[in-house]
């Protein structure tokens, strides 16, 4: 099938088929993942949106696709309008919508291996109260009419060396078994591809952009663990590695073992956020005790270790070098006319590819042109593919995955002059982007408590912007990693000393330029004799230089320059020694004193 109309019409005939009146399609997996393998993007495949987070919803004569504000005009330009109403999750959900379209008799079904026990419960409450019923299918109706899917990667599971994550297979097992009892459990489901890859120190190539391998694991309060992946998957090394204190068994056995927990009276862990409703489902006819708790290896693999903060600083340097060379070459090709979003892509993969322990892209680059920088989360197409033109901004979100660290970086550059409009709002953007780099808090406090210090500058001006602030990174892991973030919605994860965010405010005029400035940053201590209680602050870990030329310096207080010029100082007496004779007077240029 060619196009959208025609996967949307062969599904609704899968579902006539199959006695059902619609469906529900996530952008996930059975791992809950942000970003997922080829298999599983049942949701591009349908509809053509490419974004790292949506749904569709498909009855049998309407059909909705639901995104959040970093995808409102991607989703306009992606998804055919006359096959699917555009939906923001910001004013609904396909709960809702589903509540306001369903009449009696009618049956909606949806995949058990693919939504959270929360959702199928607010759903089948919604739908009942119209007479409707939500039905669990036993195989995916997009699977049916998908002919040509891609079948799940049998790359081989990679051991990640004692080097890069400081701690043994051992110690993490140990110090996982004792949270799993301290919860009055006896076993933990670990269904986050991130955490089963941190807890048993193994990464893979299943998922792009994540270096994670497509598997479950069990972890026991006794320090023991089971590893369910498929057997083309392990190597005599990993075997070798993970003997005596995993077992690995076929995924093919991860229900059944979940049958034989709750048949053996277990008390199992279970998150809630990162796990299936068919896992609740099986233990609980199993007669499993169900502890419901967060996965034991989040808080662990939030914090970051002192071998994992060494690792992710030394990444950042490497990366910072490849940005710069790459920001010089922009800096003399980008006038000539001749390149474009696509020839910036490449050309900055490259550059990151010639740095040690470099594996591939933290996420698929975001290059937008003049108006495509509007689009937050745009990802430049052979189609959609713009030049950079003379008199407009080029935003430029990347970031890399090293075996000693995960970078993600945004900077905004003007292409020859910028005009005062964009230089003002890029000013209230870095006023914010100082504001949080530079906070001081005690001990305790949350990332939504800051995040009115990033968007002050641009609130006094009316303005705002539609994402959070900042999010999670991980350690050679997702570099979109929880629990803790900066942003509007309630969140109640306190930030902690080893913690890796984003700090990355921005601006968006449609049709016209985006702006954001994202560096990473580390939670740290933060002693002085005068404090009377436990006070933190951040150490900013991204290196590369500010377009100063969409700088406003009547705009910045003296504090706000004295941050400008010292982080730029800091950032040419890094990377100078790194980077080729051009690039360094280029540098010495782009990191003058404002």
């Amino acid at each position: 099938m060619s196009n959208a109309r025609e996967r949307l019409s062969a599904l609704r005939a899968e579902l006539t088929k199959r006695g059902l009146t619609g469906f529900v399609i996530p952008l996930t997996d059975e791992h809950m993942s942000e970003y997922v393998g080829d298999y599983a993007k049942r949701l591009h495949w349908l509809t053509g949106f490419s974004g790292s987070a949506g749904s569709a919803v498909v009855l049998e004569d309407s059909a909705a696709v639901f995104v959040d504000g970093r995808y409102t005009l991607q989703v306009r330009a992606q998804v055919d309008g006359s096959l699917y109403e555009y939906q923001s999750t910001l004013e609904t959900s396909p709960t809702q919508w589903l509540g306001e379209r369903v009449g009696a008799g009618q049956k909606i079904g949806f995949d058990p291996w693919y939504h959270t026990r929360a959702w199928v419960e607010a759903t089948r409450r919604t739908l009942e109260k119209k007479g409707a019923a939500l039905v669990e299918v036993d195989s995916n109706p997009v699977d049916a009419v998908w002919t040509d899917q891609p079948s799940p990667s049998l790359a081989p599971i990679q051991l990640h060396d004692i080097t890069y994550t400081g701690v043994s297979l051992e110690e993490k097992l140990a110090a996982t078994g004792q949270a799993i009892a301290s919860a009055g459990a006896d076993v933990a489901v670990i269904a986050a591809l991130d955490s089963v890859a941190w807890l048993l120190n193994i990464r893979g190539t299943d998922v792009t952009c994540t270096p994670v391998p497509r598997a479950f694991a069990l972890a026991f309060a006794d320090g023991r663990a089971e590893l369910f992946t498929e057997p083309e998957k392990v190597t005599p090394a990993l075997a070798e590695a993970l003997n005596g204190s995993v077992t690995i068994l076929p995924r093919e056995r991860f229900a059944q073992r979940l049958d034989e927990l709750g048949a053996a009276g277990s008390r199992v862990l279970v998150d809630p956020d990162s796990t299936v409703f068919a896992v609740f489902s099986r233990l609980q006819a199993a007669g499993a005790t169900i502890i419901e708790g967060r996965d034991p290896c989040v808080m662990p693999k939030a914090i970051k270790n002192p071998v994992e903060i060494a690792g992710t600083r030394a990444a950042h340097v490497r990366d910072g070098a490849a940005l710069s060379r790459f920001l010089h070459w922009l800096h003399v090709e980008a006038p000539k006319g001749t390149v474009t979003e696509l020839d910036a892509d490449a050309k900055l993969l490259s550059l990151r590819q010639e740095a040690n322990l470099f594996r591939e892209e933290s996420f698929p680059a975001i290059t937008g042109a003049g108006p495509n920088g509007a689009i937050i989360h745009y990802r430049s197409t052979p189609e959609t593919n713009r030049p950079l033109k003379v008199g407009e901004l080029f935003l430029i979100d990347s970031g890399g995955q090293y075996l000693d660290g995960t970078t993600d970086v945004t900077r905004t550059v003007a292409v020859g002059a910028a005009g005062s409009e964009e230089r003002e709002r890029f000013t209230r953007v870095l006023k914010g982007h100082i504001a949080l780099a530079t906070a001081r808090f005690p001990a305790g406090t949350t990332g939504r408590q800051l995040d009115v210090l990033a968007r002050l500058p641009l609130w006094q001006a009316g303005l705002d912007y539609d994402h959070g602030t900042g999010h999670g990174v991980g350690s050679y892991l997702s570099v979109h990693e929880g629990p803790q973030r900066i942003g509007k919605t309630v969140n109640d994860i306190v930030l902690t000393p080893g913690m890796i965010l984003s700090n990355e405010p921005g601006y968006y005029k449609p049709g016209a330029y985006g702006i954001r400035i994202e560096n990473l940053v580390l939670v740290h201590e933060d002693r002085r004799e005068e404090d009377e209680r436990p006070m933190l602050a951040f150490e900013t870990l991204t290196m590369a230089p500010i377009d100063l030329a969409l700088v406003e310096p009547a705009l910045l207080t003296p504090e706000e320059k004295a941050w400008l010029n010292a982080y730029h100082r800091r950032v040419i007496e890094t990377l100078a020694p790194l980077v080729p004779e051009d690039t360094r007077n280029w540098l010495a240029e782009a990191t003058r004193p404002v």
